[in-house]
């Protein structure tokens, strides 16, 4: 049995710590999520092993495990922290008007334009001392970023989830397709010679399948991928001066839309693009984050 004064001296920072290690199960990851540095984890857990006199963690690798008695306690502690976070969440009236918190939002680079200019905007009207942060969105880290609340909210395409991880559609979308104004098949698209064209995908990694070659497989179809950018924006600079083609998602062609680039249809028939807002069941309650997530909904409505 642990003595209560033991219980009663606990620095309850230690056990958003152990939680971290516990989802984590990496002692760099867990000081990289948490911003501290590796010894700082090892210090915290060992503190943790004398109160509760237990390893709690065993390594295997890299890896660090959880016991028996770690895996027993770990839930319902874990569900306790999360129910602390929401009554202090609660703690006191939430003022629009004076508020100072930074509402932090991961999206991708490419609907940068669509969605800061209206927060900001509303920000401006109801929230005028709050602040806004785009973060770049991390689809591998998206989850623990939204646990940790490293992040209010995430924008992203609809992707495979599970509790606790709440989402809402915001929109549906199509693709088409971006060229140069004196393209050679400006008239005259089709699935052959929009196989056989040259193209440019966009993609923050140098190697893997981008979103709209996920969606030509299904049909059977494999393009030709000339030059891969990491924004869509530099992708609408090169196909300005080349005869390549650019597939993208209408609510972000009409943001790079000018006068020395037309849009056309893709030449098939691709499932929609559904964009999704996404965001912890932590924060449900959070009136600050519920009036932000009202925001947003309306932003992709009216695309």
């Amino acid at each position: 049995m642990i003595e209560a004064k033991n219980i009663q001296q606990l620095d309850l920072n230690l056990l958003k710590i152990f939680e971290c290690l516990y989802r984590e199960k990496n002692m760099s990851e867990t000081a990289k999520v948490l911003y501290i540095t590796p010894s700082a984890v090892s210090h915290a857990i060992k503190r943790l092993r004398s109160v509760l006199n237990d390893p709690l963690f065993e390594r295997q690798g890299q890896l660090m495990l959880p016991t028996p008695a770690c895996q027993r306690m770990a839930p319902e502690l874990i569900d306790l922290l999360e129910k602390l976070r929401q009554v202090l969440q609660a703690c006191g009236d939430f003022n629009l008007a004076t508020t100072a918190q930074t509402f932090k939002i991961a999206l991708h680079d490419a609907i940068e334009p669509i969605v800061l200019p209206k927060l900001q905007l509303a920000l401006a009207k109801h929230a005028p001392n709050a602040s806004l942060a785009s973060v770049k969105l991390s689809r591998e880290d998206m989850h623990k970023q939204l646990a940790n609340h490293q992040i209010d909210m995430a924008i992203d395409v609809a992707r495979p989830i599970k509790a606790p991880i709440s989402h809402a559609v915001l929109s549906s979308d199509h693709f088409c397709v971006l060229m140069k104004k004196n393209h050679p098949l400006k008239n005259q698209l089709n699935i052959d010679n929009y196989l056989a064209a040259k193209h440019v995908a966009v993609s923050n990694r140098a190697t893997g399948t981008v979103i709209e070659d996920i969606a030509l497989l299904q049909l059977s179809f494999n393009r030709q991928v000339a030059i891969r950018c990491q924004n869509y924006f530099a992708a609408k600079e090169v196909i300005k001066d080349a005869p390549f083609l650019l597939t993208l998602p209408s609510m972000v062609a009409s943001q790079l839309l000018d006068d020395t680039l037309i849009a056309r249809p893709v030449p098939t028939t691709m499932p929609a693009i559904y964009q999704h807002l996404y965001w912890h069941q932590s924060t449900d309650k959070d009136d600050a984050l519920v009036w932000l997530r009202g925001q947003v909904q309306p932003i992709f409505k009216r695309e």
